[in-house]
């Protein structure tokens, strides 16, 4: 007879680091949480090597995994994609999910160090504006989910493309001006990215402005102005050519996993709702109660068409909001695919709409690379190199270690 399994429980004083021993060694995790407070959030079990820290936070305890970043690569460029992607576009994943971690981490380094605080809220009485960013990690570099970069550990790893992808790329990054890059990548720009400071801080990144996903830049529009607005609803509207126009199976299951898969509509999409449930919505995420919804008025596009501050007009209340991951918030149990979108309108009796209807573009913020059109670059020739030339313009790629 066997002696009985027992469980153990031990207090910490403030944290416990455990060591896998062999290094090979790894542990599982059940009901881990992805796509946190998106349309296809869940859990599932998922599978680590490296070290395991736990930490409390917040009154919860927070499971810290420890790990060398080229080992963290291999299963970031799976859990984003298929690891059964082509090579070229691993290989650029990889370029740009190497070089964003490091901004990351020279980033957090340098609000340490100045002791310069993260300001991400703009607000007076007439206008609210928020974006989402590093505040919420404080304690370790990144996250395991969407709102940085998927890692789920071992988890997805079954191919060895993965392996190749990131070890012919080993310690390659994008610089500008021999500095970093902020390379950041969404699942579909819907036919032309955005710029960097009409999502986040009002700072200008010469590398992520905005571009027609099109093989030679002819705009169609590139005006954020209130003249600009009549085309870029025609262009929502529409389905111009661009990469990630696309209904190729071979590259969408590059891209798209399991639960990615459950959604269709992607670079254009339509969402009705009701005068109850949009005025239930707002009240519910924003706090503030606006009544019935009068109007949904766009004040401020960027290039891409995503709104950048919009006006919400009640019958108790009107007030402009702002940024696009605030917005797509405010009018969604999850999250919109994208703020970019224009607005039709329903009424029945009064002068009150008895439905909105939103004819949306893209799927994400929509800067930097986007994951389907560099998809079907790989599937069309390109390599990687080109890849990242095409969405971050003016960078240089250079071996950093």
């Amino acid at each position: 007879m066997k002696p009985p399994l027992i469980e153990v429980g031990i207090l910490a004083a403030k944290e416990i680091q455990i060591k896998a021993n062999p290094k090979n060694a790894s542990f599982i995790v059940p009901d881990v949480a992805i796509g946190i407070d998106f349309h296809w959030e869940r859990k599932e079990e998922q599978e680590f090597t490296g070290e395991l820290k736990i930490i409390r936070e917040n009154g919860q305890l927070r499971l810290i995994n420890i790990l060398p970043l080229e080992d963290y690569l291999i299963s970031v460029i799976s859990s984003e994609m298929s690891a059964t992607s082509s090579l070229e576009l691993l290989k650029a994943h990889a370029v740009i999910s190497r070089t964003w971690l490091l901004a990351q981490k020279e980033k957090a380094s340098h609000l340490n160090k100045s002791g310069e605080k993260q300001v991400s809220i703009r607000e007076t009485k007439e206008e609210y504006i928020r974006w989402y960013d590093r505040e919420d990690h404080l304690h370790f570099d990144v996250c395991a989910d969407d709102h940085c970069q998927r890692y789920q550990g071992i988890t997805k790893i079954s191919a060895p493309t993965v392996q190749q992808a990131v070890e012919s790329t080993y310690g390659e990054l994008l610089l500008f001006e021999g500095q970093i890059c902020d390379t950041r990548f969404s699942k579909c720009c819907g036919g032309r990215t955005e710029i960097f400071e009409n999502v986040w801080e009002e700072k200008p990144h010469p590398y992520l402005q905005s571009i027609e996903d099109i093989p030679s830049s002819k705009s169609c529009f590139c005006s954020s102005t209130q003249n600009a607005f009549a085309d870029i609803q025609t262009w929502i509207r529409s389905s111009p050519h661009s990469f990630c126009n696309t209904l190729n199976k071979e590259a969408l299951k590059q891209v798209l996993n399991n639960y990615d898969c459950e959604t269709q509509d992607f670079y254009r999409w339509k969402v009705e709702l009701k005068q109850e449930e949009i005025s239930r919505l707002i009240r519910k995420k924003s706090g503030w109660d606006f009544g019935e919804i009068r109007d949904l008025i766009p004040v401020e596009r960027g290039k891409s068409g995503r709104i950048i501050r919009l006006k919400i007009e009640g019958t108790r209340l009107t007030k402009i909001v702002g940024k696009e991951l605030f917005i797509r918030k405010l009018l969604s149990e999850s999250h919109l695919y994208s703020s970019a979108f224009v607005v039709d309108k329903e009424y029945q009796e009064n002068d009150i709409p008895s439905k909105f209807i939103l004819h949306g573009a893209g799927w994400g913020h929509g800067v930097g690379l986007c994951q389907i059109g560099a998809a079907m670059m790989a599937l069309e020739g390109y390599d990687y190199k080109a890849i990242l030339q095409h969405y971050f313009p003016k960078t240089e790629l250079k071996k950093f270690y």
